[in-house]
């Protein structure tokens, strides 16, 4: 038993990772019941729907949770480089019948700043709150602090993870090169050092400054108790539980990984504007094109992303989706939420159980 699960009063030393637009109450309330810390994203949603989600979650469970949000600096508009990017996707939105927008937005707010998310976070009272993409600003944390919350962050180094404990964070998230979904990098512009999650969860607890959460190509017990002994507090698992039916993948994300493409996965900026880990598909293929342009910022990029993801869906084209994983996707086992729990907490007991 870690000090993460004393803490929380948990059965094992797990996170279901956030996953925007995978995650949901009913898998973050399942993952809560077996004994684990459920996650719900809801750095994707305006402060009304994460209301709304939130309270779906609390009226589920009365387990501890973890609340993530996005803290991204805001998105640089270059309406030059978004007309390039959106002419280039052109002949792509031409093959489903639809064109691409006039123009793009910004579709998601960053926490950063933003009283309103702030406000329905700490009415919601979370024992759990985690940051990606950066830190929010200081009166957050000291507000969500004071509330209550433990805080994490996801980081990609130790020059992260060292501005994690500056800003007040309590343990850090260290998100290795294999994870699936969006790097955490907190400047996506910078040189990103790739590093694997066994060499930078060495790395930060050989640091020591603050309790370490491993991420990215755990899937199952034995990859939960390699972490734990290489000093990880808990680990964190988001592919493993795509195939979760209480997940939102829908039936292509899921019938993909139950195929070969799960042995291909590519880290890519061309869907969001910002690198996550992808399953290969038609989208991601997009990169083969000679002189495509730059990629807007994130997350305008994402609204073009998105429009043509729903065009081709619409024409019944299932490869141009946001289709995360990480480079553990061949493991994934479809089964509950709840049922995946147990037989983790089986196989690391089994591991760690005296001979």
């Amino acid at each position: 038993m870690t000090d993460f699960c004393k803490g929380l009063d948990l059965a094992l030393p797990l996170i279901q990772a956030p996953m925007a637009g995978t995650s949901t109450p009913a898998l973050a309330a399942q993952v809560c019941r077996a004994g684990a810390l459920g996650s719900l994203a809801i750095g994707h949603l305006d402060p009304a729907g994460a209301a709304a989600a939130l309270a779906d979650l609390a009226s589920r469970t009365d387990r501890p949770f973890n609340v993530n949000l996005f803290a991204h600096a805001p998105a640089a508009v270059d309406l030059a480089r978004e007309a390039a990017w959106l002419d280039a996707l052109r002949p792509r939105f031409a093959a489903f019948g639809a064109a691409p927008p006039a123009e793009l937005s910004t579709i998601y707010d960053s926490f950063t700043g933003n009283a309103a998310m702030l406000g329905v976070v700490l009415a919601a009272a979370p024992r759990v709150v985690s940051f990606h993409f950066g830190l929010p600003e200081a009166p957050a944390i000291a507000a969500l602090k004071a509330a209550g919350s433990r805080l994490l962050a996801s980081v990609t180094s130790r020059a992260e993870a060292e501005a994690a404990r500056r800003a007040g964070i309590d343990m850090v998230i260290a998100q290795g090169w294999e994870a699936g979904g969006h790097r955490g990098v907190f400047d996506p512009e910078a040189q990103d050092a790739q590093l694997p999650t066994a060499q930078l969860l060495a790395d930060l607890v050989a640091w020591g400054e603050l309790p370490v959460i491993a991420a990215g190509g755990i899937m199952d017990g034995r990859g939960i108790a390699d972490a734990l002994e290489a000093g990880a507090t808990a680990v964190q698992m988001g592919t493993a539980f795509l195939a979760c039916p209480e997940s939102a993948s829908d039936a292509a994300y899921r019938a993909r990984l139950a195929s070969d493409a799960a042995y291909e996965t590519v880290m890519t900026r061309l869907i969001s504007g910002r690198p996550a880990r992808c399953l290969a598909n038609d989208f991601t293929a997009l990169a083969q094109i000679p002189g495509l342009p730059d990629v807007p910022a994130y997350p305008r990029a994402y609204d073009a992303g998105k429009a043509l993801n729903a065009a081709a869906k619409a024409a019944g084209e299932t490869g141009y989706g946001a289709q995360w994983a990480g480079t553990g996707a061949p493991r994934v086992r479809p089964m509950g939420a709840a049922d995946l729990v147990r037989t983790l907490g089986a196989e690391l007991a089994a591991i760690q159980r005296p001979a």
